[in-house]
């Protein structure tokens, strides 16, 4: 333990305990805004296991090119042999595990299996000390990691129970509890993190034991995001020296209420963050009501709502008028009905019908919601990409303007949502300067992805120069 405290304090960091929280991760100098704090390669990882496509990325890069199946197990893919002999050193005994299991026991192989499967077997590895330890990378860390356990109801303790039986039955190593697996299920599901492409589409599952010391706040001085398999977590602002740092681990734009549930649910505290303090506080209530709750009936107000004490409907806060029950219950009802038709739509490929419905979603939530509603907002993003398949661009850009400024509302100057959805928006309108300032914040300015958005941006810039002289030679 104390080799791996120097090894944080070689990165400028430290670790404190505090009652209510825990262990954190706390700076001992200045970070700027965009610098990487900590980076970190998974403990172990595996790629996601999708329903349309079972075996899809590469074990090693996650990649989903060129993939060919190991011969042995015909379970693992690799898209290069160079990827497989990474991954020689685990899969070598995975294989060996995966090769002897009937077709039935293998479609039940989820990626939380196969990822608790690897982490057994690299502890066992390196109990027979096959594998190489360091004070960062030791299955000593995995057991420090809170699991939650006792918080867990009786329905998902029975689920992990179920999960732990099969994976006991591949590893066939009865030195290990299955009781042991099933809290390490728990523990996993509090601590794992889902690995990303730049464009926030999730790759897979990984265990990384260091950056798992991290907190969440709903008001986050720090990003987690990912270089393949490498975590790299980032400055968002200015740290100064003995601040913790903080990350989310949820979506934060909603109401605290909204968020407060989705910490319970799946990571078993009540967050007492900035953001969160102000539960039930006049601007926080205000907050809560425009992006999730009802808008004033009357058109030019824009007023919130607030449940009447007598429960008969919403009272304006702005104007005084009354919305009742009745009236929302009924525009809800329309909603449900278009947004199933919509649906049904889009998931049989018939795209200009889907947008037509979701069309009509849009003007019944109009009329329900507050501009900057979160609901309105979804159905707006999936008209965006919708119309974006079509190659109907002036009404994809049409719904980019739309967005925008409620992100701009939700989200933090620098937030990686934020700046994706300026990038979206420059795919068609090329407002790239935005999304490179954001990004190169989340990102750094020498990955793959930002030196390809630095050449679209100068692209443009040379484009707009051209423009700009065109027409002064014309004046």
């Amino acid at each position: 333990m104390d080799e791996f405290l120097n090894q944080l304090d070689d990165k400028c960091l430290c670790i404190s305990t505090i009652p209510a929280k825990g262990r954190c991760l706390f700076t001992t100098r200045d970070f700027s805004p965009g610098e990487v704090i900590i980076s970190e390669t998974p403990y172990v990882s595996v790629p996601n296991k999708k329903t349309e496509s079972p075996e899809s990325k590469c074990e090693w890069c996650f990649s989903s090119s060129s993939l060919k199946k190991c011969s042995a197990c015909k379970v693992v893919y690799y898209c290069s042999s160079s990827c497989q002999k990474l991954d020689w050193s685990m899969h070598s005994v995975e294989c060996q595990a995966l090769s002897k299991l009937g077709k039935d026991r293998v479609k039940s192989l989820t990626s939380s299996i196969r990822l608790m499967v690897r982490l057994y077997l690299r502890r066992k590895m390196e109990i027979a000390k096959v594998y190489p330890i360091t004070a960062s990378e030791s299955y000593k860390n995995i057991e420090v990691l809170v699991s939650h356990f006792s918080d867990v109801d009786e329905k998902q303790l029975v689920l992990y129970a179920q999960m732990a039986n099969l994976v006991s039955l591949i590893l066939q190593c009865p030195e290990f509890e299955i009781k042991e697996i099933a809290e390490n299920f728990s523990k996993l599901a509090c601590n794992a993190h889902t690995i990303c492409d730049k464009e926030l589409n999730p790759l897979g599952t990984g265990l990384y034991p260091t950056i798992s010391l991290i907190n969440h706040s709903c008001s986050p001085n720090s990003v987690l995001s990912f270089e393949g398999k490498l975590a790299e977590v980032r400055a968002l602002e200015l740290i100064p020296k003995g601040a913790e740092v903080l990350i989310s681990y949820i979506e934060i734009a909603g109401s605290t209420v909204t968020r407060q549930k989705a910490l319970k649910e799946k990571y078993f505290f009540t967050c007492t963050c900035s953001r969160c303090i102000c539960l039930g506080q006049p601007d926080d209530t205000r907050e809560s009501a425009i992006l999730e709750g009802y808008r004033c009936k009357d058109t030019i107000c824009d007023g919130y709502l607030i449940r009447e004490p007598g429960d008969i409907g919403f009272i304006c806060q702005s104007c005084g008028s009354l919305r009742e029950r009745e009236e929302i219950k009924d525009i809800i009802k329309a909603v449900h009905l278009m947004s199933d038709k919509a649906a049904t739509f889009l998931s049989s490929g018939n795209k200009l019908e889907a947008s037509a419905a979701y069309k009509l979603v849009e003007d019944f939530q109009m009329k329900l919601y507050h501009p900057f509603s979160i609901i309105l907002l979804q159905t707006r993003e999936i008209l965006l990409k919708i119309f974006m398949e079509l190659l109907d661009w002036k009404q994809a850009i049409l719904y980019c303007r739309l967005t925008v400024p409620v992100y701009e509302r939700v989200y933090p100057r620098y937030h990686p949502l934020l700046g994706l959805q300026y990038y979206a928006c420059g795919k068609i309108e090329w407002s790239l300067t935005k999304a490179w300032d954001i990004l190169k914040i989340n990102y750094g300015t020498k990955t793959a992805f930002m030196v390809e958005l630095l050449a679209k941006l100068e692209e443009a810039r040379a484009e707009a120069s051209y423009l700009l002289h065109h027409y002064e030679r014309e004046d």
